[in-house]
């Protein structure tokens, strides 16, 4: 399956148009009509319906694979070029919000690193296309167990640190005074979702394996002084390092969670071994230098 095909076929399916693919990737109108009906006769069926122009059963099915597929073409790119280009003077590490600690604040030298925070779904893929040079990812999980994080490309991954967690609630919750709180029992109470900047709901939903822990309001954004604010409010609990949640709403409750057994867990991401000044900052991030 040729990739230039395949990534016509997603622009035209994602915009709706073939005219708009066209203009989005540089093609003409005809060159564009030419690449799906050469990917259409390569699987021999029809991915796109004309009027409208939306995807078949059969192209919603290769719209799951393309995305995938497309991201580890593009990742193997980046791979040979890092081996193909002389060490970097600069290092542009992205990292989740929440990835932001001690142990990176003390590692950072005093020149030549970019920190660029994003969503933390987007770091495994921006160094895996060479986006940035080094990822710093954090999450739920077990005391000692690594993080589930999206298999983009062969990323070596490296354990930085683990913290307690505390639910953030407002100082005057009937629950702030408690020495310890059990997730199970806040299942019915009122969240913030904030995907990007804290700690998901979803993850909080599939530690638990229940279904509850409903939003009330969900956080679009990545600073966690906003989140913690709204939470301070009173619009919604949130789970978080309690580190972060003691410093950032010294005026609300950060109460430790009791049970389940679960740490907040950073990770560093690296593309195979980095080299030059990305090599110092991994050597100082995960204890090695």
């Amino acid at each position: 399956m040729d990739p230039h095909l395949l990534r016509t076929f997603v622009a035209v399916a994602r915009l709706g148009s073939f005219s708009g693919a066209a203009r989005d990737l540089g093609y003409t109108q005809s060159a564009v009509s030419q690449h799906i009906a050469a990917l259409e006769g390569d699987l021999r069926t029809e991915l796109l319906t004309r009027r409208p122009v939306a995807p078949t059963a059969a192209g919603a099915r290769l719209l799951e694979h393309a995305g995938p597929l497309l991201l580890r073409l593009d990742a193997a790119r980046a791979d040979v070029a890092r081996l193909a280009a002389a060490p970097p003077g600069r290092v542009i590490l992205a990292a989740s919000p929440l990835a932001v600690g001690p142990r990176l604040l003390a590692a950072l030298p005093a020149a030549g690193v970019t920190l660029r925070i994003t969503a933390r779904g987007d770091v495994p893929a921006a160094v895996a296309t060479g986006a940035c040079d080094l990822g710093l990812v954090d999450g739920l999980a077990a005391p000692s167990d690594p993080l589930r994080l999206p298999d983009v490309a062969p990323l070596t991954v490296t354990g930085v640190g683990e913290e307690e967690l505390a639910v953030l609630l407002p100082a005057g919750h009937p629950l702030a005074g408690r020495p310890g709180l059990r997730l199970a029992d806040l299942a019915d109470a009122r969240w913030l979702d904030a995907p990007d900047a804290g700690i998901p709901l979803a993850a909080v939903r599939a530690a638990l394996g229940t279904p509850g822990c409903a939003p009330s309001l969900r956080y679009d954004g990545t600073d966690l002084h906003t989140l913690c604010a709204l939470s301070a409010a009173g619009h919604g609990l949130t789970l978080l390092p309690r580190r972060v949640a003691a410093r950032l709403a010294p005026e609300a409750a950060a109460v430790p969670v009791a049970a389940p057994r679960l740490v907040h867990r950073t990770e560093l991401l690296t593309p195979g071994a980095p080299t030059g000044l990305a090599a110092t900052l991994a050597e100082r991030l995960t204890g090695g230098g």
